[in-house]
């Protein structure tokens, strides 16, 4: 029987929740029919602990109220699905995942 998953801590929900290539002439491309990538809400406080606020993992880990690691693999697929979605032009929507928000 697998562990049961446990609830990442999140501070700060994020304000905007989808990102949208745009081409040179404004208008709605190709992009209509491309992937949709979603990136989780612990995702998405990854990036914004580690690549924003600067800290390190373990930092990160603590405020989450997870284990490290947990937080190096949330972290690298955040990344991956962010390189995705720039590189290939694909829809990135900020929802879902296993997260509590925080009293702060």
């Amino acid at each position: 029987m697998p562990r049961p998953i446990k609830c990442r801590k999140v501070c700060h929900f994020p304000d905007i929740l989808e990102f949208r290539p745009s081409n040179k002439n404004g208008g709605r491309g190709e992009e209509d029919e491309k992937e949709v990538i979603l990136l989780t809400v612990d995702e998405y406080e990854t990036i914004r602990l580690i690549d924003l606020e600067g800290m390190m993992q373990e930092e990160c880990a603590k405020k989450m109220n997870v284990a490290r690691t947990t937080v190096q693999r949330i972290y690298n697929d955040a990344r991956l699905k962010i390189a995705k979605s720039i590189v290939n032009g694909n829809l990135l929507k900020i929802e879902g995942g296993d997260f509590k928000l925080c009293d702060e």
